[in-house]
């Protein structure tokens, strides 16, 4: 399971919502083979006012990345290089201007379809 949520300023990224979406889901399937069809992304979106962030452009990004435990470092470090590649071909997006963290926890601390995320039959792979 992984579930994205992206904070940046709501005047600039609101209206490019699903770009954005698709880019990440984008390398997320590509990188740590996510099926298609598992997209659950949170924008939480501020006024410019609430989002203090010196040395960055308006268009500063977070993606705050939650998912089970159990990928290795370097398929981490690969989703990261793919972001980062992605959000510039994609978005234009400068890499001073994106930040991103992987937030992981272990399946049994997830509680998903009425069942501990440690129970499911998942049809991707969480180990990598």
């Amino acid at each position: 399971m992984t579930q994205i949520k992206f904070y940046g300023r709501r005047d600039v990224w609101a209206p490019r919502r699903r770009q954005v979406s698709d880019t990440v889901h984008g390398c997320l399937t590509e990188v740590w083979r996510l099926p298609r069809d598992k997209r659950f992304h949170r924008f939480l979106l501020l006024d410019a006012e609430d989002l203090v962030c010196p040395a960055r452009s308006e268009r500063y990004l977070i993606v705050e990345i939650v998912c089970f435990s159990g990928r290795s470092d370097t398929a981490k470090r690969e989703l990261i290089r793919a972001l980062f590649a992605a959000a510039r071909r994609d978005l234009g997006l400068e890499t001073e201007d994106l930040e991103i963290v992987i937030l992981e926890s272990p399946q049994v601390n997830w509680g998903i379809r009425g069942l501990p995320g440690d129970e499911l039959a998942l049809t991707y792979p969480v180990t990598l």
